[in-house]
C-alpha cells in the first residue's frame, strides 16, 4: 500500500535507497488502501473498503503500521475463536457461531409482554439463538431462522408498561408475527452496541436475500454445467461472515468511526445507489465459472461472448466475468438485470487494458466489482451531498415547521386537496361532472394556446432567473424562505403539549417541507444543472403541444390521470415513478433562514443563516469484555 502511495523511482531521487526505506511513521492513504487491501482475502471487500478505511483512520490523516497490525491481529483472533468454538447440542450441525452476546454488566434482554428476560444471545450463519436465564438456571434456547424470505430487522424502543423509553433495542421477525423477537442491548455508553448487532443480524438476512434474488436454486440442474457454481452459495455466506468478523474487530479495538451499517457488504449494497449492479457483479464472481458441457454448448458460449463484445447483449443474455467465467441467463431472475443502468454497465464491462490474473485481480485495470463500486461511490457522494442540504433545511420544532409549511404551501393547498378527492373518486358524482366539464372544454378548443404559452413562460422565467443568479444580480438571499422564530414557552408545557404524537407530526411536516423546498430550488435556479434540465423538458413539451392538436394531448393526459391506478397500468406506472424518484433524490433543498422572535426588548437584527448541521460522532464506549466464552468474545 505504501508502494502504491509513493512508487519507488531511483531516477527521481539518486540518493534514495531501498535499504534505507522504512515503513515506520509512514501513512497509507485511502486510494492505496481501497486498491490493495481487498486483494487479501477476508481483510477487506472492494464494496466497503473506503468505509473500512474511514472507520480505522477516523480523524487521522492516514493508516499507520501499528494500527494496521492491531486490526489484523484482532481479526485473526476473531477467526480463531470461531474455529475453536464448540457448538452445543441445541445448535444445528451445519451452523457456525459468529458472535455471542453475553455480559453481566451489559446483558441482552428479550422483551415479552412488557417483561424483560435476560439471557445469552448467539448469532450463527443461519439463525439467532436466545438462552433465557431462569431461577433454576439456563432454559432451553429459542431459535429464530434468519434465512426465511420474510425475515427482517429494524430498530425499536422498549420500556416498562408499554412505554418507549429506551432506544436500544431491535425487532427481529421471521415469517409471522409469532416469530418476532424484541431484543434490547443494554449499553450505558450509548446506542453503538445496538447498532453493531443490528448490522450483524441484518447482514445475515441480506445475504440470504441476495442468494434468493441473484443465485440459482439448489435444485437447478444448470449449476452442474458451470464449474464451481455449486459453491457459490457458500462463497456468498462466507463473504457475509467475513464482513461481520471485520466489524467485530473494529468493535474490539474501538475503531468505529463509521456507521456500522456501511461496514457490512450485502446490507450496505441493498440500499446504496447503483448497489444492485454491484450485487450483480458479486453474483457473477460467486456463481460464474467455465462451462462443463459438450462442444455444442461451448460453441454457443463463443457465440454469446462474441455478441456480448459487440454490445448487443440484453437483460436475459449470459454475462461473462473478465476471466471468461460465464453466468447463465437462466439465473437472471432479478428485475434489476433489465434496468437501463445495468445493461449499460455490462455492455462496457470488458477489460481493455491491463493484465488479468484472476476474476478478482487485474493489473493496471479494475475488476468488475471495483468498476461498479466506482460508480456507486460517485452516486453515493451525490446522495450524501443532497442529504446534507436536506438536514440544513430541516427546521426543528412543530410551530416553526407549521409556519414554514404555511409559507410554502398556501397557494396550492386548497387546490391540491380538492383535486385529489376528484382523482380518487371519493365522490363519484362530482368526479363524473368534473370529467364531463373537462372534456367539453377540450373538444370545444377553448384552451388551445394556454398550456404551451404557460410552459414556455415558466421555462423562460427559470432560465432568466438562472442567468441573473450566475451574474450575481439576485443577491445571496434570493430563493431562501424566511420565517420568524416562536416566542419562548415553558418546557413542561412543551412536553405535555407535544409528546409522541406531535413528534410524528413534526417528522411528517419536515419531509413535506423538504419536498417543497426542492421544488423551490428547481424553479429559482438553486441547482443550475437541474434547472436547465427541467427547463429543457418544459421547452420540449411546449414544442410537442404546438405541433400535436392540443385537444388530443389534453384528452389523453386526463385519461391517464384518472386511470393510472387501474390494474393493467400499475406496473408501468410503478416503473416510471421509480425513475422519477431517483432523479428527485438528487435535487438539493433550498436554504432556510429562521429569524429570531421580536419582543419588546429585542432588536431588529437577524441571526446568520443556518448553513448546515453537523452531528458529532460519539466516542466509542466500552464495546467488549476481555473475557472469552468458549473461544469467542462476547459483544
Amino acid at each position: 500500500m505504501l508502494a502504491w502511495n509513493d512508487p519507488y523511482d531511483e531516477d527521481n531521487d539518486p540518493h534514495s535507497s531501498l535499504d534505507n526505506y522504512s515503513i515506520l511513521g509512514r501513512l497509507v492513504e485511502e486510494d492505496a488502501f481501497v486498491r490493495i487491501a481487498p486483494a487479501v482475502a477476508g481483510v477487506a471487500d472492494a464494496s466497503t473498503a473506503h468505509h473500512l478505511f474511514r472507520a480505522l483512520v477516523g480523524a487521522e490523516k492516514g493508516l499507520s503500521l501499528d494500527l494496521w497490525t492491531t486490526y489484523l491481529g484482532e481479526l485473526l483472533k476473531v477467526h480463531h475463536g470461531r474455529q475453536t468454538h464448540k457448538i452445543g447440542d441445541n445448535f444445528l450441525s451445519d451452523e457456525q457461531v459468529l458472535c455471542i452476546g453475553s455480559s453481566r454488566k451489559r446483558p441482552v434482554l428479550k422483551w415479552e409482554q412488557n417483561t424483560a428476560w435476560p439471557g445469552h444471545l448467539t448469532l450463527t450463519n443461519k439463525a439467532l439463538y436466545f438462552e433465557a436465564i431462569g431461577l433454576a438456571g439456563m432454559k432451553k434456547p429459542l431459535r429464530l431462522d434468519l434465512t426465511d424470505h420474510n425475515s427482517k430487522i429494524e430498530k425499536a424502543k422498549v420500556g416498562p408498561f408499554g412505554s418507549r423509553l429506551f432506544d436500544s433495542a431491535v425487532s427481529v421477525s421471521s415469517g409471522s408475527v409469532s416469530n418476532e423477537w424484541t431484543l434490547e442491548f443494554v449499553d450505558f455508553g450509548g446506542e453503538m452496541r445496538r447498532d453493531v448487532w443490528l448490522a450483524f443480524i441484518n447482514e445475515i438476512i441480506s445475504v440470504y436475500k441476495f442468494i434468493r434474488e441473484y443465485g440459482p436454486s439448489d435444485d437447478d440442474p444448470t449449476i452442474h454445467h458451470v464449474y464451481g457454481a455449486r459453491r457459490g452459495k457458500k462463497r456468498a455466506v462466507s463473504s457475509a461472515t467475513n464482513s461481520i468478523a471485520r466489524l467485530q474487530s473494529l468493535q474490539f479495538i474501538r475503531r468505529l468511526h463509521e456507521d456500522p451499517a456501511k461496514l457490512v457488504q450485502f446490507s450496505y449494497l441493498s440500499g446504496a445507489p447503483f448497489g444492485d449492479v454491484v450485487l450483480q457483479t458479486l453474483a457473477v464472481r460467486f456463481w460464474g465459472g467455465s462451462l462443463i458441457t459438450n462442444s455444442k454448448v461451448a460453441n454457443e458460449r463463443s457465440l454469446q461472448r462474441h455478441k456480448h463484445s459487440e454490445g448487443s447483449s440484453s437483460g436475459r443474455s449470459q454475462v461473462f466475468d473478465i476471466d471468461g467465467s460465464v453466468y447463465l441467463g437462466k439465473w437472471m431472475t432479478s428485475p434489476s438485470w433489465a434496468s437501463s443502468h445495468s445493461v449499460s454497465f455490462w455492455r462496457g464491462s470488458s477489460v481493455k487494458h491491463g493484465v488479468i490474473l484472476s476474476k478478482s485481480l487485474v493489473v493496471a485495470d479494475k475488476n468488475l466489482v471495483e468498476k461498479a463500486m466506482v460508480i456507486c461511490k460517485e452516486k453515493s457522494k451525490v446522495v450524501d451531498k443532497t442529504h446534507a442540504t436536506i438536514v440544513a433545511a430541516t427546521v426543528e420544532g412543530i410551530p416553526s415547521n407549521i409556519d414554514l409549511f404555511k409559507e410554502l404551501v398556501l397557494p396550492f393547498a386548497i387546490m391540491a386537496q380538492k383535486f385529489k378527492k376528484l382523482q380518487r373518486w371519493e365522490n363519484p358524482r362530482s368526479t363524473i361532472c368534473f370529467l364531463l366539464l373537462v372534456y367539453t372544454v377540450i373538444f370545444r378548443n377553448m384552451l388551445f394556446y394556454i398550456f404551451p404559452f404557460t410552459l414556455m413562460a415558466m421555462a423562460l422565467s427559470m432560465l432568466a432567473l438562472k442567468g441573473l443568479r450566475e451574474q450575481g444580480r439576485l443577491g445571496r438571499s434570493f430563493g431562501k424562505v424566511t420565517i420568524r422564530d416562536q416566542p419562548p414557552s415553558n418546557t413542561i408545557q412543551k412536553i405535555v403539549a407535544l409528546k409522541e404524537a406531535m413528534a410524528s407530526v413534526e417528522n411528517s411536516l419536515q419531509h413535506l417541507n423538504v419536498s417543497l423546498l426542492k421544488m423551490r430550488t428547481i424553479f429559482l435556479a438553486g441547482q443550475p444543472e437541474v434547472t436547465t434540465q427541467v427547463a429543457l423538458i418544459l421547452l420540449a413539451s411546449s414544442a410537442v403541444l404546438l405541433v400535436v392538436p392540443f385537444r388530443y394531448i389534453l384528452a389523453v393526459s386526463t385519461l391517464d390521470l384518472f386511470t393510472r391506478e387501474l390494474e393493467f397500468r400499475r406496473e408501468m406506472v410503478a416503473a416510471f415513478i421509480s425513475f422519477v424518484k431517483e432523479r428527485w433524490e438528487s435535487i438539493h433543498a433550498a436554504p432556510v433562514i429562521v429569524l429570531p422572535y421580536e419582543g419588546d426588548d429585542n432588536s431588529n437584527k437577524t441571526l446568520p443563516a443556518k448553513a448546515s448541521r453537523q452531528t458529532e460522532s460519539k466516542d466509542v464506549q466500552d464495546q467488549r469484555s476481555d473475557i472469552y466464552v468458549n473461544g469467542i468474545r462476547p459483544s
